[in-house]
């Protein structure tokens, strides 16, 4: 049993919620998760708590309302009504109330900057922030895929979040890089509180990450680092996050991960290869 680091939350994205990946986590010191109430066709919670309702109580539990089954598809709304029913019924299908409850990509309601979409994602976290405050919920988050529109509608008036998660790493691209950072600095979130997710782009197996070689970003020595892992560990600052969430079924894999986090970024590297985003972006004909 290796020793508890927090670094590593253990996604449920594509997981088939198998046991074994459960215990595989919590022999290798992972002891975060994170899913979502739509994930495996809004049966998720139901599908965690049958693998393992005896584990739930190890793990720090993080998961998602946005979206809502809706005709044979899955719709999304900022209702407040609808994100406190969600809430209610991920209790009862976990067997527990769930350590954090991300509100769930709010850009997909609210297009560009209006006092209406300011409105609706304050009443949207409004909810999210009472069901914490009830219990239900240890805490509430912010989770966005694409965060360009949100940091203009944050100011003072909105809940403060417990944690924002976004995309991260080589894959991410600077806007959204940029757009993430600005967000968590409107709510004045230290990278702690800030959590990637997605370091792969969607897969760590496509055949990009056999050509490049994120080991340059890497300092030296990273003797036997491969270049899942170097592109892994790079997701940790890219932006800076105090967490990542990675979507795995193979304890190997997830293994591999955790041993890549003795090694550390190069900064200078790191910072020239943001400049070089930014320098492509604004060659860019408008």
């Amino acid at each position: 049993m290796r020793e508890r680091d927090p670094r590593i939350v253990l996604g449920l994205h594509r997981s088939r919620y198998e046991r074994r990946i459960l215990t595989s986590a919590l022999e290798l010191g992972v002891d975060a998760i994170d899913t979502s109430f739509n994930y495996r066709g809004f049966s998720a919670h139901t599908a965690l708590a049958t693998a393992g309702s005896d584990l739930l109580p190890r793990f720090e539990l993080s998961t998602k309302v946005g979206f809502f089954p809706a005709a044979g598809r899955a719709e999304h709304s900022l209702d407040p009504c609808r994100l406190r029913e969600a809430v209610e019924q991920t209790n009862r299908d976990l067997g527990r109330a769930p350590d954090l409850v991300f509100l769930h990509n709010p850009e997909r309601s609210l297009t560009g900057f209006s006092a209406a979409n300011q409105d609706r994602l304050g009443t949207a976290c409004a909810a999210v922030e009472r069901a914490a405050a009830e219990g239900l919920c240890g805490g509430w988050g912010i989770s966005s895929w694409d965060p360009r529109s949100l940091p203009g509608l944050v100011d003072g008036t909105l809940p403060r979040p417990d944690a924002v998660m976004v995309r991260a790493g080589l894959l991410a691209g600077i806007d959204v890089l940029e757009a993430s950072e600005a967000l968590a600095a409107r709510w004045g979130l230290d990278p702690a509180r800030l959590w990637g997710m997605s370091p792969f782009g969607g897969s760590a197996t496509q055949p990009l990450w056999g050509k490049l070689d994120p080991r340059v970003f890497i300092q030296e020595p990273h003797d036997g680092l491969s270049a899942v892992q170097a592109t892994f560990r790079v997701a940790c600052w890219l932006p800076r996050a105090g967490r990542i969430a990675v979507g795995t079924d193979s304890p190997s894999h997830l293994g591999e991960l955790v041993d890549a986090l003795q090694y550390q970024a190069d900064a200078g590297s790191l910072r020239t290869y943001r400049r070089l985003l930014r320098e492509q972006r604004d060659r860019q004909p408008l």
